[in-house]
């Protein structure tokens, strides 16, 4: 049982665009993005890539009802394909508020899942989950206030389509979470900065390294590089590596590692099952 105070976050999706499995991804993860972040008893998770399965057959697997608060950095396919695989959804006995905020004003969240879930690209509707579903669009920029003592800051990201960026504030600690982003080489993001600025950690996308990313510039995605400059900028105490491209195997993830921690030192690279204190 989580304490009171515990602030915590588990990775269960740490791959970015497409899952990938295989014993060349195994050791850092091959499931798409999706973050428990436990705030005392209360559950917050952030994208609903395929690492969202793990952590529901993990839930269901626990005694009495479960309630929590699931947040989209936005609806493209690889953060929101484990939704219809998430077994919480279908007990009539849990309750899920689900949050986006980049939709508005083009569609609603609830729009996003009912056209994803539809033929021809899905054989059952969402209508087959029986827990109390409440769906919240809301407008980056906004403050939420999902439990008591938590407070989630939002912010605009610049990825195709929007993203939107969560900061977490809990217990007298922060934790960012930004991706998907694209960044302009040679300059830093005042707005972003401003937004993570002092947090004990922020787990950012770094789907690409500097010398890969003139050819994937206009892709939506940043550097881990890029991460550690907005990090020092910013004065941020941790940096997470996020969103490793699948092209990246564990050996090219090891060299990232390494240099990354001589770069920043406690620079960490994200892996599935990893769970670390902001």
């Amino acid at each position: 049982m989580p304490q009171a105070g515990n602030f915590s976050v588990r990775f269960w999706g740490v791959r970015g665009s497409i899952a990938c499995s295989g014993p060349a991804t195994a050791r850092y993860g091959g499931n798409t993005s999706c973050l428990e972040v436990m705030c005392g008893d209360r559950r917050l998770i952030f994208d609903a890539g395929t690492g969202l399965r793990l952590l529901g057959d993990r839930l269901v697997a626990g005694d009495g009802p479960i309630e929590g608060d699931l947040f989209f950095s936005h609806t493209h396919f690889d953060h929101i394909c484990g939704l219809p695989f998430f077994r919480p959804f279908f007990s009539p006995r849990d309750r899920y508020r689900l949050w986006a905020g980049h939709l508005l004003p083009d569609f609603t969240l609830r729009d996003v899942v009912r056209g994803m879930m539809a033929p021809p690209l899905f054989p059952v509707p969402p209508d087959i989950f029986r827990a109390d579903m409440d769906y919240r669009d809301f407008r980056a920029g906004e403050t939420l206030r999902p439990g008591p003592g938590i407070e989630i800051r939002t912010a605009p990201l610049n990825h195709p389509d929007r993203a939107t960026g969560y900061r977490v504030e809990f217990a007298g600690r922060s934790l960012c979470y930004i991706t998907d982003i694209a960044h302009t080489e040679g300059q830093r993001d005042k707005d972003l900065v401003a937004f993570v600025a002092g947090a004990d950690a922020m787990v950012y996308d770094c789907t690409y390294t500097d010398a890969e990313y003139p050819l994937y510039r206009d892709y939506g995605h940043s550097t881990w590089q890029e991460g550690a400059r907005i990090a020092d900028a910013a004065g941020v105490g941790r940096l997470i590596v996020f969103h490793h491209d699948p092209s990246h195997d564990d050996a090219f993830m090891d060299g990232v590692a390494i240099e990354a921690e001589a770069l920043r030192p406690g620079t960490i690279v994200a892996r599935e099952g990893m769970v670390l204190t902001p």
